[in-house]
Formats: C-alpha cells, structure tokens, sequence
C-alpha cells in the first residue's frame, strides 16, 4: 500500500531540517549620486562618484548621447555586500550651461546579496555640468532582490 505525504507534512520536515522558502526582499529606491567625469569616447561619458541614499556605495555610469534630445545609459552600483547593473533610457535636454536628463531605468542582475535583484520602470533623473561633465543622477522606484 503506497502512502500518500500531504503538503503540510513535507513543509513541516522542511523547516524542521532548517529549510524554508526563500523570499524576495522588496525595497523602494530612492538614490542620489555625484559623479565626475573619468574619461570620454566619442558621446559616451564615463563617470564615478558615490550613490547615497536606500543604498549607498560607489556608483559607475556610462551615459551615451545618442541623439539631440536622448540619452541611454548603463549604471553600476556596488554596495557591501554585492552589485547592481541597470540600463535607463532619457529624453535629453539642453539650457545653457546644464542639461537634464529624464526618463526610467531597469535594475538588470546583481550579484553577492543582490544576486537577484530586479526592477522594472525606476524614474531616472538628472543633470549634466556641460563645462565639466560632472554628473548628479537621481535613481527612484521599486527592486526586489
């Protein structure tokens, strides 16, 4: 006779073994950042500063000018403990000696304590010193991870 294990007797055994069903974390960004310029190729900027806010560490950014009026950008955060790698896309524009930049970013992959982090349409903001190319990035929306 074959006999049957139910599924709250299978959870019991598994936290019983110290096992248990991993949860995602969510969190709200709300991050700021100040960068300087570390070199150019062509319109891409790269930049380096450091990301203060829900989590602070060093923040890289490589932000392209792809057009007049638009900006992509790869971002890199490392915070203790692990990374995060986002891609935003902005609408770009210029007034006088700032430009300002406007649009959403996606938390791609982490790794360490973020391994799995994920975030989909975070507000991506910002400001461009034109006379040095010095950064200030504003990072704001949900991630899981």
């Amino acid at each position: 006779m074959r006999r049957l294990i139910t599924v709250p007797a299978i959870a019991s055994v598994v936290l019983a073994l110290g096992g248990g069903v991993a949860r995602a974390r969510t969190v709200t960004l709300s991050e700021g950042g100040r960068l300087h310029l570390t070199s150019h190729h062509g319109f891409t900027l790269n930049e380096q500063g450091n990301a203060y806010g829900t989590i602070s560490g060093t923040i890289y950014i490589h932000l392209r000018v792809s057009s007049t009026n638009h900006v992509t950008a790869e971002v890199n955060i490392y915070p203790s403990g692990g990374s995060l790698t986002g891609y935003a896309s902005a609408g770009y524009h210029v007034h006088g000696s700032v430009a300002s930049f406007n649009g959403s970013m996606s938390i791609a992959r982490g790794t360490g304590r973020y391994s799995h982090a994920r975030g989909n349409g975070l507000s991506f903001t910002g400001t461009i010193q034109r006379s040095n190319d010095a950064v200030n990035v504003h990072v704001s929306g949900g991630m899981s991870y």
